[in-house]
């Protein structure tokens, strides 16, 4: 499912199936007009394409139905979950981080704690993704919703110092 000649780093269609880009390619052609810039050029060519396709009868569609908005047998159609605030934040037993963005030298400094208040560890770094993975990597961090935290709050500190703003830290 690879998107064929894409320079994308990406490049796959995962949501697609074969037979959906086969049902593709067959309705559609391709008429190259990369790097043209003439408005009347490429105005030109749509009509002559139009006035040469009008006698072409087209023929059922092979699509399954879904070029009709309805879904074809093989379409997957992904659950929709509407967000919602957290009922309860559970504690991460690894401790808890202090952010303090210094904007002289723009270092951002994370003081990590346990929870008897005792510092255990101070990280310093430019930007937010350093500074998460760095405490991803050492394992300072043990669950999934104080990472997302960390990431939230050391984006907001980055963007306060790129922007020249005060940074206060928000409660988890």
């Amino acid at each position: 499912m690879r998107v064929i000649g894409s320079v994308g780093k990406r490049p796959i269609l995962r949501n697609v199936t074969q037979g959906e880009v086969a049902a593709f390619r067959a309705q559609v052609r391709t008429i190259d007009l990369v790097g043209c810039e003439d408005a009347d050029r490429i105005a030109a060519t749509i009509s002559d394409l139009v006035v040469a396709d009008s006698s072409v009868e087209v023929g059922p569609c092979v699509c399954g139905g879904a070029c009709t908005g309805e879904a074809g047998p093989d379409v997957a159609v992904p659950e929709v979950v509407v967000a919602r605030p957290p009922e309860r934040v559970e504690i991460d037993r690894a401790g808890y981080f202090v952010i303090v963005p210094d904007a002289e030298p723009r270092i951002i400094s994370v003081e990590h704690y346990a929870y008897d208040n005792q510092l255990q560890h101070v990280i310093e770094g430019r930007d937010a993704r350093s500074l998460y993975w760095t405490i991803i990597e050492h394992g300072w961090v043990s669950q999934l919703s104080h990472a997302a935290y960390l990431g939230k709050e050391l984006t907001r500190a980055e963007l306060a110092l790129t922007l020249g703003l005060r940074y206060v830290q928000d409660g988890a």
